[in-house]
């Protein structure tokens, strides 16, 4: 029976490039001379914490490396920003996380929206991945087209198709 895999993952070696692009980037920036600015990537837990001297350049640095690893093939959806920054002393901290695998409730959501749509496939949850199978490839493909539409705030890859 054919079938494919829904996974949102995020590339290490991907994104430890974007970091290093950012870094580059800024240190030659004009509005950055001489600014305390910190990117550190921790790798294991797909956390990045930066450090600027204002919430002005913070938003920035953001936008250059949400840029940047658009870049290298990593969805800007993969960034979660909404934690907000804090002060501390003079420098403006904020730790950004990066979504990598699925959760349990955004796979569930998944198999939800696959259901809804009336398609005669079947979706069912396996760790961090929906496994998704039917009789048809063009069914496979249909549910592929339509996961596109689907607004679910998380980058999804689409992998492992089985005829």
């Amino acid at each position: 029976m054919p079938s494919f895999d829904i996974v949102s993952k995020v590339d290490p070696q991907a994104l430890d490039n974007a970091v290093n692009v950012t870094r580059k980037e800024i240190t030659n920036r004009f509005d950055f001379k001489g600014a305390h600015v910190v990117i550190d990537l921790n790798k294991k837990e797909f956390k990045l914490n930066l450090e600027t001297d204002g919430e002005m350049q913070m938003r920035q640095l953001i936008d250059v490396l949400i840029s940047r690893a658009h870049k290298q093939g990593i969805a800007p959806e993969a960034f979660d920003v909404s934690k907000e920054g804090a002060q501390s002393g003079k420098v403006w901290k904020k730790e950004v996380s990066v979504r990598n695998g699925l959760k349990q409730d955004d796979a569930k959501k998944i198999v939800k929206q696959i259901k809804d749509s009336g398609l005669k496939v079947q979706a069912s949850i396996n760790d961090d991945l929906v496994r998704v199978t039917g009789k048809k490839i063009d069914d496979l493909q249909t549910v592929i087209q339509a996961s596109k539409s689907w607004d679910l705030g998380i980058p999804l890859q689409y992998e492992n198709m089985r005829s």
